[in-house]
């Protein structure tokens, strides 16, 4: 009965002491998560067959600056990153209901998932150094990024043009013909996304936020089939300030020379004056210059329109050099 006694004390002894041990040290142990675990040097699945799937999710908060002339695009966005690693989970329950552990992200593999259309420099981007691991062997990573990213404007309908610029997260390396296999995944849904990227969205300059849609496919690149979650934002220009300082002054200078054919030619000031506007409209189009490419194949309506007005006023000087000679006759 005393050894029967005895035992019964050492198993609930043991059991309480494993019990109060509820440390994020007593886990990492259990996990093997230390400096020299190979956690991070390959795919974390048990069989080389299995895909990894990569879910991203990225939020918008403003649209800083499109450069017309460069084709690009200065946006502020956050990437949230989670993907499976099958040897990092645990029983909550059995380490005191701990559900949520942050590590190193050093010491874990991640996909190496970039941004296709990024041509901003390392600086502009800050990845957090941290990665949250949840009990089912989940990984969450964020980064924050003051993206530059190409897209191909189409400005025929400047200043009343709607754009439409992709985001294509892809892996650089990794490819379903080969035996790493990450599989990229769509967060969310486009309805619910959207109205998430309504409340967040911290700026509303020069361009509105009209739509983003969401599509995850597989690409040919380099003959091989690269998986990619593709966001399509397509945003709007506001054109009040193009129309108040650019279209309503070429409009009215086309006015003021057609109102001068009822100058005097005796007075000798019709010239002079028509001279003036095509100067004035002369100095329009070298502002137009500077905003629109110099690469475009087809001239936008508002340059036709410049060239229009331009070729109109030019006519209507020759005319009144014309009067004027023949006056003087």
């Amino acid at each position: 009965m005393d050894l029967f006694v005895c035992s019964l004390l050492l198993r609930v002894s043991g059991l309480c002491g494993g019990a109060t041990d509820c440390s994020y040290e007593e886990l990492i142990n259990h996990l093997n998560l230390t400096s020299s675990s190979d956690l991070s040097i390959t795919r974390p699945v048990r069989r080389w067959t299995t895909p990894t799937p990569v879910f991203v999710d990225m939020l918008l908060y403003s649209i800083v600056e499109v450069d017309e002339k460069f084709q690009t695009v200065l946006s502020h966005i956050s990437v949230y990153t989670r993907w499976q690693n099958e040897f990092l989970s645990w029983t909550p329950s059995d380490f005191c209901g701990i559900k949520l552990l942050s590590v190193p992200l050093s010491l874990l593999w991640q996909p190496d998932i970039v941004i296709r259309e990024d041509i901003s420099d390392s600086s502009s981007s800050f990845q957090s150094p941290l990665a949250t691991i949840s009990a089912d062997g989940w990984v969450h990573t964020t980064s924050r990024h003051m993206l530059t990213s190409t897209c191909k404007l189409n400005l025929q309908m400047f200043p009343f043009d709607v754009q439409k610029c992709n985001l294509s997260f892809g892996s650089m390396s990794s490819s379903a013909n080969t035996d790493d296999i990450i599989s990229m995944q769509v967060q969310n849904n486009d309805s619910s996304q959207f109205r998430v990227y309504e409340q967040t969205i911290v700026t509303h300059g020069e361009w509105a936020l009209r739509n983003i849609s969401i599509n995850g496919c597989n690409e040919t690149r380099n003959y091989f089939s690269q998986s990619a979650v593709i966001y399509t934002i397509t945003m709007v220009r506001k054109p009040l300030l193009y129309v108040v300082n650019f279209i309503v002054p070429l409009f009215y200078l086309l006015v003021l020379d057609v109102a001068s054919f009822f100058i005097s030619e005796a007075r000798g000031e019709k010239l002079g004056f028509k001279i003036t506007v095509l100067l004035s409209i002369s100095v329009l189009l070298l502002i137009l210059k500077d905003i629109l490419p110099s690469t475009e194949d087809n001239l936008p309506m508002i340059a036709n329109f410049c060239v229009g007005v331009f070729a109109l006023v030019g006519i209507s000087v020759l005319e009144a050099m014309v009067v004027t000679f023949l006056s003087d006759l």
